[in-house]
Order: C-alpha cells, then sequence, then structure tokens
C-alpha cells in the first residue's frame, strides 16, 4: 500500500493545476497528522467510492452496511454536501465485496468516524477534479466556477453537467488530503433531519430484509443442532429422511447435520425426522454459577492504567463494591438467515452480517476456494447490534450450496437456533475501591474486571463459524484475544473519564468460553459503565452530595459537564423529595473515552408488594460532534436506551450444566412496547467538529441511571444485573 506522499506524487499535470485554482473552500492547510482519512488510506481511488453515470446518475459506494442505524442516509448526506448533487440523485452500494472498498466490521459507532470522513474527503476531491475538468471545458477559472445539482455553471452562462463530463468513465484518481471539505455554513443536507432512504420499503412491506430474498432456483436447508455446547454426533439414519418427498439431499459431514428440500416446510419436517434419530455425546461442562467460575480462571492480567497520585494525603475512608452482569443474548427479532448459490465458479452469498468482508473470507477458506471466487452481498437482516448467527447461517447456506451446485439455498434459523446458539455478550465481574478525602472526594480509585472474551467474529478464520468447527476435518477456533487500546474490548471503558488524583486499572481477562460469547453492542462498556456509575452514586450518598454535583466536582473534561447539565437542567433534577417508591437516578460516560458523551436521567417507581420497577421517563443528553441527521442520531440514541433498559431489568440466558434453557421469548423475555417509557433526548451539535459515533453510547448510562434511581426509591442498592424484582427483594432483605 502505498503512502499519502505517495499518493501525491502520482497526480500529475491538470489535477494539481486544479487544485490551485479552487480557491478558499479547496484549499486546506496542510494535510491532517496522518494524511487521509483511515478508510479512504486503504482503497484511495475515489472510483471505489463513487460513480458518475452518464444518465445522471451519482452511485455512492459504502463498505458500511444498514443495520437499522439509518447510516446509508447519512452517508448519502455528506456526499450529496461535499459533491454539490440533490440528494434524490443518489443510489448506494453497501457491503459487496466486489463493488464496495472493504471498511471491515460494520460495529464499534465508527461508521460515521470511518466511512462518513471518508466519503466527505472523497467527494470533496471528486468536486474538485470535476470543477477542474469544467473549467478546462468552458475556458474558464475553476475558482470561478459556481455548482448546483452536479450543472456547473460559468459566469455568463454557460454550463456543463458533471455527467456529461465524465461520458461514463471512471474517476480514475487516488485521493490526495489536500483538498478540504467544505466548512459548515454552505452545507445543504448536513444537519437537518433527511427522511431514511431504507425505512419506505420496510414500511410498506416490501421483500428488503434476507429473511424474504428469493431466487428462481431457491430451495431450503435447515441444519440439525447439537443439543449443547460441545456436543458430538455419534449416529443418525439418514437413509429415512433421504426418501421423504421434496427432499433433495442429507449432508452429513462430521457434526454438521443438514437437510435441502424443494419447500421450506418439507425441510422443517425433514431436519425434525433427523433429530430424531441422530444420538449425540454430551457433556456436563457448564458453569452453573458463571461469575465464580470467572473469578477462579486463569487469567491474563494488564494493568492498562496506572496513575500513582502525586500527593500523600491520607484517606479518611475506603469504599468498596463488587458488580456483576449475566450472559446475554441479541435475540435478534428475526431469526438469521443467508442465500447461498454455487454455479460451479463463483459462490453468492446473501448474509446480513455485519461483517460481509471477513465472513466471506472465512468461507472461502472453509471450502478452501479462492477468495475471490466468494462473493458477498450484504442484505438487511430484521434485528441486530453485534455478532449474533447471521455468520453462521451464511456459513451453513455455503456448505449446502457447495454440495448442490445450481440451486440457491436459503437457510432460515428458528428461534430456538437463534436463541441457543448465537454468540452471547460475556458475563463479568467488576470490583471497585476507592480511598476518599473527608469531603468524599476521590483520592485513589483500583478497578478491577474479570470477563470473557468480547470478539470472536470470523475475522477471516473458519474457525470461529459453527460449521467450520463441525465439519469432519474441523478448523480449530483461534484462541480469544481481548482489544487494546485505545478502544479495548472486556476493558471497554473500565478507565473513567474522572479526574482522581491516583488511578489503577487492572483486566483480568479469561479466555475460555463455557458457552460461546462474541461482539455484543457496546462490548464491555454495558457493564463497566454500570459499574462505575452505580459506584459513584454510591460514593455521593456517602458524602452527602448531590449525584449531579459529585460528578461535575470530579471531572475536568468541559463536554462531559455540558453533557451532565443538559441532562440534568431537561429532566427537572431536583433536591425536592420524591413520593414513596419513586426515585431518580443518573449515569455518563464518554463511549470509550473518545466517542459520544452521553448522560442519562431515569424516574422509575418501585411496587411495594411485588417489587416490580417501572421506568416513568427517561431523559438523555448527548454530544455527538458535528450532527449530520439529528433524527437519525435521536433514534439511535432512544433505540440504545431502551435496549439498555431491556437488558438491564429482564435479560439473562439461563442456562444448567448442560444445555441452554433459554430457547424462546418465555425463557428469555425482553422488555414489551408497554413498559417503554417516554423518553426525551437533547443534542449538542458541533458543527465542524469531527464525527463521534454514537450507536453504543447509551447502553452503559442508562443501566447506571436505572440502578441509581432504583435505589433513591427504595434505599436498596442492586449490584446485580438484571435489576429483577425477586433480586430487588433479595437484596433488601441483605440490608
Amino acid at each position: 500500500m502505498s503512502t499519502p506522499v505517495d499518493r501525491r506524487t502520482v497526480l500529475k499535470g491538470s489535477l494539481v493545476l486544479a487544485f490551485s485554482l479552487m480557491g478558499p473552500h479547496a484549499l486546506g492547510a496542510a494535510p491532517r497528522p496522518g494524511g487521509l482519512p483511515r478508510s479512504l488510506r486503504a482503497h484511495p481511488r475515489l472510483d471505489a467510492w463513487l460513480e458518475i453515470s452518464a444518465d445522471g446518475v451519482v452511485t455512492l459506494k459504502t463498505g458500511k452496511v444498514e443495520l437499522g442505524q439509518g447510516v446509508l442516509t447519512a452517508l448519502g448526506q455528506i456526499c450529496a454536501d461535499e459533491l454539490d448533487v440533490d440528494f434524490s440523485r443518489l443510489t448506494l452500494v453497501s457491503g459487496d465485496t466486489v463493488r464496495s472498498p472493504d471498511e471491515g466490521t460494520t460495529a464499534g459507532s465508527m461508521s460515521m468516524p470511518e466511512s462518513g470522513t471518508a466519503v466527505r474527503h472523497a467527494a470533496a476531491e471528486a468536486r474538485a477534479l470535476l470543477l477542474e475538468m469544467a473549467g478546462q471545458h468552458l475556458g474558464v477559472k475553476a475558482s470561478r466556477l459556481r455548482v448546483k445539482d452536479g450543472l456547473i455553471t460559468a459566469p455568463g452562462g454557460r454550463s456543463v453537467t458533471y455527467w456529461s463530463l465524465m461520458g461514463g468513465k471512471s474517476l480514475n484518481r487516488e485521493a490526495t488530503g489536500t483538498v478540504s471539505p467544505k466548512p459548515p455554513g454552505e452545507r445543504r443536507y448536513i444537519g437537518r433531519p433527511v427522511p431514511r432512504v431504507d425505512l419506505p420499503a420496510k414500511v410498506m412491506g416490501e421483500p428488503v430484509f434476507v429473511q424474504d430474498f428469493r431466487s428462481d432456483t431457491l430451495v431450503h436447508g435447515r441444519v440439525v443442532r447439537a443439543p449443547s455446547p460441545g456436543a458430538s454426533l455419534v449416529e443418525v439414519d439418514t437413509a429415512r429422511v433421504e426418501g421423504l418427498p421434496g427432499v433433495l439431499k442429507v449432508v452429513r459431514d462430521g457434526d454438521f447435520l443438514a437437510v435441502i428440500a424443494t419447500r421450506e416446510w418439507l425441510a422443517i419436517k425433514a431436519a425434525a425426522s433427523l433429530a430424531e434419530t441422530a444420538r449425540w455425546r454430551e457433556q456436563e461442562a457448564l458453569p452453573v454459577d458463571v461469575h465464580a467460575w470467572l473469578l477462579e480462571q486463569p487469567t491474563q492480567d494488564t494493568v492498562i492504567e496506572d496513575t500513582p497520585r502525586p500527593t500523600d494525603e491520607a484517606s479518611a475512608r475506603t469504599v468498596e463494591a463488587r458488580y456483576r452482569r449475566p450472559y446475554q443474548m441479541h435475540g435478534a427479532i428475526g431469526p438469521s438467515c443467508a442465500v447461498a448459490e454455487w454455479d460451479g465458479d463463483v459462490l453468492t452469498v446473501h448474509s446480513h452480517s455485519q461483517s460481509i468482508f471477513d465472513t466471506t473470507e472465512a468461507i472461502a477458506r472453509m471450502l478452501r476456494l479462492p477468495t475471490d471466487k466468494v462473493h458477498g452481498r450484504h442484505l438487511q437482516g430484521s434485528g441486530c447490534y453485534g455478532h449474533n448467527g447471521a455468520d453462521d447461517a451464511a456459513a451453513d447456506a455455503a456448505l449446502l450450496a457447495h454440495a448442490l451446485p445450481g440451486r440457491a439455498v436459503r437457510v432460515q434459523w428458528s428461534r430456538e437456533d437463534e436463541h441457543a446458539c448465537e454468540p452471547y455478550g460475556s458475563a463479568m465481574v467488576m470490583k471497585v475501591r476507592a480511598g476518599v478525602s473527608d469531603r468524599g472526594d476521590v483520592l485513589d480509585w483500583d478497578y478491577e474486571l474479570w470477563s470473557m472474551p468480547h470478539g470472536t467474529r470470523p475475522g477471516g478464520n473458519p474457525g470461529n463459524l459453527l460449521a467450520g468447527r463441525s465439519r469432519a476435518s474441523p478448523f480449530r477456533m483461534p484462541v480469544p484475544r481481548n482489544g487494546g487500546p485505545p478502544s479495548y474490548a472486556a476493558d471497554r471503558n473500565a478507565i473513567p473519564l474522572y479526574a482522581f488524583p491516583g488511578r489503577k486499572v487492572t483486566t483480568h481477562f479469561v479466555p475460555r468460553m463455557p458457552l460461546r460469547v462474541s461482539s455484543m453492542r457496546a462490548l464491555g462498556a454495558y457493564g463497566n459503565v454500570f459499574a462505575i456509575e452505580s459506584f459513584m452514586d454510591e460514593l455521593a450518598h456517602a458524602a452527602g452530595a448531590d449525584p449531579v454535583d459529585f460528578r461535575l466536582r470530579q471531572l475536568q473534561d468541559a463536554r462531559a459537564r455540558a453533557v451532565i447539565l443538559k441532562a440534568a437542567e431537561r429532566f427537572g433534577w431536583s433536591p425536592a423529595p420524591r413520593p414513596p417508591g419513586r426515585g431518580r437516578g443518573i449515569g455518563f460516560a464518554r463511549y470509550k473515552n473518545l466517542a459520544s458523551y452521553c448522560a442519562v436521567c431515569v424516574e422509575v417507581s418501585v411496587d411495594p408488594k411485588t417489587r416490580a420497577v417501572r421506568v416513568l421517563r427517561a431523559v438523555l443528553a448527548a454530544d455527538a460532534g458535528e450532527v449530520v441527521n439529528p433524527d437519525g442520531l435521536v433514534n439511535q440514541l432512544e433505540g440504545g436506551l431502551i435496549q439498555s433498559l431491556s437488558w438491564s431489568l429482564k435479560e439473562a440466558v439461563r442456562y444448567d450444566a448442560r444445555r441452554v434453557l433459554s430457547r424462546d421469548w418465555s425463557t428469555y423475555p425482553i422488555l414489551t412496547f408497554s413498559e417503554v417509557p417516554p423518553v426525551d433526548v437533547a443534542l449538542i451539535d458541533r458543527p465542524g467538529e469531527p464525527f463521534l459515533g454514537a450507536g453504543e453510547a447509551a447502553q452503559g448510562p442508562t443501566a447506571a441511571a436505572l440502578a441509581n434511581a432504583v435505589f433513591d426509591a427504595t434505599g436498596v442498592r442492586v449490584r446485580d444485573l438484571p435489576l429483577t424484582p425477586e433480586r430487588l427483594a433479595a437484596s433488601g432483605k441483605q440490608g
């Protein structure tokens, strides 16, 4: 890969001249440190991002994918502004391994910081190139030209369009990093609530989800799942099923067992018949108390921060507590699905994977095909943030399609498949101890966490796919690793943003996984922020201080303070007494300590008899840097808050020593519509500042605000998630 300096030397002649003619809004001072944005540095050719066809259609290509977060709309807004075309002129290509730039996984609240910034710079450079071409065509300096919806006009009225200039040719140039995007005052779409491009088809019931995808050659596959983690298939009577009506093929490859049939219901019945005759060897290998198990395991220990206190003031006293989060599942509303077709040369895989490039690479390796012979196409799935069953369903479909050339094989997981086989969010234990001054302020902060992995996505490795590990010649699952700075994984947000004089944070990472775990929205930040912000509330109460004031006096970050003050003001935070059984709480974090700032205030009521918690209202304030689409951002934050309430009030995977017991919605309840509170979101827009990403900002602060509100209502501190009535009653009895 060439460096930014190498790329700048590639562009000679007229393009270099163009950059000298484009006026004050085109020329930047010096390139930013590090040169081009990361995604654009990896894919510097402008035609990797943009196509301008002769009929006036502008195609924007991105490696990030739509998960319901509205990212394609926001990226289109950025492109339309920088390129000076109407938003309606755009078409978008997303997550296509042949046509899109590989931008990695759509995760970590990084779509806007990565793809958004890349699109902004690519479009700005494309506009500069087109103006230079127009200047030559019209015989006018580029700085004197004006653009509106791709129509370039010179003084006197002569004009030319982008598409006539391009004539169907590609933007065969590399980005240089020397063209500055427009200043905020010249933008037309950014900062405005443009309607989302993905919603009309969904609202009208059009077949936009991968679950809806059909092909003329479509057949249906169903996989017979192992009844418990680690079970191996001893024997099965395949002959009994192979003769059933509509059955095209039974596929057994080691522990992988599946059937392909002409119709979905026939496949379901055939799979059930296979399951009846299958005999599995199981083992009792699951720790019933996973938190006790975590503390007993060998760990990889890393001190991620160790800042000794510069003063020798003695602590007035020490406060300590322990917090826990359970295994939790994604619980995607639409179970995972994929469609794959092998024509003998190329395998095409339609999947709702968030890591479509890495997943297709893993599938290629699983089937021992060249990577360029597997074409991954992202189609939206009905509900997921994180690593659910999408990648495994894609591998299932690919394996079956490879066994039946010429037919498109659709694999639809059942609800039980999704609940029992998807990778869960990791269980965690967090311990915190603080030495405080006479005033109650923190002098020394000591934080430890124990966690299993939060990242076992395919990553190009078939050992991370269920099908890959199940074959007769299995691929070994790689030993999971914990993510490092600055974003971290298990220890995401474990370093507090507060300006404590002495700080030590230690990660005890456990690579073993009794139950399969991976990325779930916010990774370790959900548990870490819950623990840190619950403990801050405990410290505030111990000091006799208002929880908002206590946080503010420990903070030096002006934007953090502004978010907390905005949330408290919007909520109407007051020291006035609450009615019996009513309470209010606050939680705050800057996601990953480098993304969006988020503060959440909630009001709850707790039934004195049943101990049931009801959230009456919630207020969220956020600073996500420059806001592209305020409506989309509000939706992201509000949705994150509601999801976190569901996690924090209800969700925990149930299992015994052998099997997962949470196999449907009755055994894994989630928040219902009637339990969702009114949510008020306040945004602090900062035009000209970097995009910070907000998809995972609300999870941790919401959990802490909820726990703090429950304490305020009852005087009972619950340190274990979820905050069920049974747990609240038990904590009250313990005092």
